[in-house]
């Protein structure tokens, strides 16, 4: 199938490169050296993650310290995935690919998979963010309508009355299903710009989730002497955890009534050039402060990461101001809200959803 197009905009072009080139100007005004803290966070939060991990083998007889080491396991998978997963991608930690590869696949021992995880956060969602059929962010699960103009159907009409029950399954969802759904099933989003996945990408993953059980779960089991039911358990919590957690960061920043779904031509256009399709669908949040800014990877900047995304994290507060002022200048629609208003505000596109408010405002 072919890919989609954006609409080609000649004034948009030389927007974008005019706002490209004061991006660049003040970039190279601030220290080199920035991105080193996340080259220290490269060893510390592996480390943290699974010293917690070896905290709890050695605390096996005291249930309570191997719970809740499990749990903060799961916060630091997500800090892990915030400050490096996401970096190494874009090969923003290291200058050498090989060793922000070998960043990258921490994720294949914490229960994801780095290969497919690359491809659908560059090739899909990068490329064509909020674009149905084309991003896998938004790829539809059944239970969950996210895509406004798509009318609701069974259990979606109600799913503003459930859908926090089915948010902390996500990780569950992409450990069991959406990996290997990503792999094996021909009819999904990422086939359509990976293509043929090779065989040995295949066999890594289903090892590495072998081992990732064997050691969350059957390892304390087998040597340490904890109860089957409290492994479980506590993996359970951890994985609950890290869910939670990672979508009260990402959900405020694409899936929101203000922000668009474009649709396709039927020449598989989109109505929006480059430029302002990435801030047609995306907003920042408000929220700048330390643990922002050096625990959650600078997320709140993220219309600066889809405009910039060869800059580290830790330039975005700079590269932000200047899109702030550019937008200003040139009646651009950037978005930016509170938090917790952006939190709210993806519940009223649930409840949107759920009552097909689009198809009614179309008739």
């Amino acid at each position: 199938m072919e890919k989609p197009i954006y609409l080609k905009n000649p004034d948009d072009a030389k927007l974008f490169n005019e706002l490209r080139k004061r991006v660049n100007q003040r970039v190279e005004k601030l220290p080199q050296n920035r991105d080193v803290y996340i080259k220290i966070k490269a060893i510390i939060l592996p480390l943290i993650y699974f010293g917690l991990y070896l905290f709890a083998l050695l605390n096996a007889d005291q249930p309570w310290i191997y719970i809740s080491s499990f749990v903060l396991m799961g916060i630091s998978l997500v800090l892990i995935y915030l400050n490096l997963i996401h970096e190494a991608a874009h090969n923003n930690i290291f200058k050498s690919k090989k060793l922000n590869s070998i960043v990258l696949q921490i994720f294949d021992f914490v229960g994801a998979n780095s290969y497919i995880w690359k491809k659908r956060h560059i090739a899909a969602h990068h490329a064509y963010p909020n674009v149905d059929g084309w991003d896998t962010d938004i790829e539809q699960s059944g239970l969950l309508l996210i895509v406004p103009w798509i009318k609701a159907k069974g259990i979606q009409k109600y799913q503003h009355f459930f859908f926090f029950l089915v948010y902390p399954l996500y990780l569950f969802n992409w450990m069991f299903i959406r990996d290997f759904r990503d792999f094996f099933d021909n009819e999904r989003v990422i086939l359509k710009t990976q293509g043929r996945i090779p065989v040995s990408e295949k066999i890594k993953m289903i090892s590495f989730k072998l081992f990732y059980f064997f050691y969350q779960i059957a390892v304390p089991v087998l040597f340490f002497k904890v109860s089957i039911g409290l492994a479980l358990g506590a993996w359970f919590l951890q994985v609950i955890a890290a869910s939670i957690f990672a979508l009260f960061v990402l959900l405020p920043l694409h899936p929101l009534p203000d922000n668009a779904f474009p649709k396709l031509d039927k020449k598989n256009g989109l109505p929006f050039s480059w430029l302002r399709h990435q801030l047609e669908v995306t907003n920042d949040l408000k929220e700048n402060n330390w643990f922002v800014r050096n625990m959650l990877g600078n997320f709140n900047f993220h219309v600066a990461h889809h405009l910039f995304p060869n800059y580290s994290y830790m330039y975005y507060n700079e590269i932000t101001e200047e899109i702030e002022q550019f937008a200003r200048e040139y009646n651009l629609g950037y978005k930016r809200f509170p938090i917790f208003t952006a939190l709210g505000k993806h519940v009223d596109l649930l409840k949107q959803n759920a009552n097909n408010a689009y198809f009614i405002l179309e008739e």
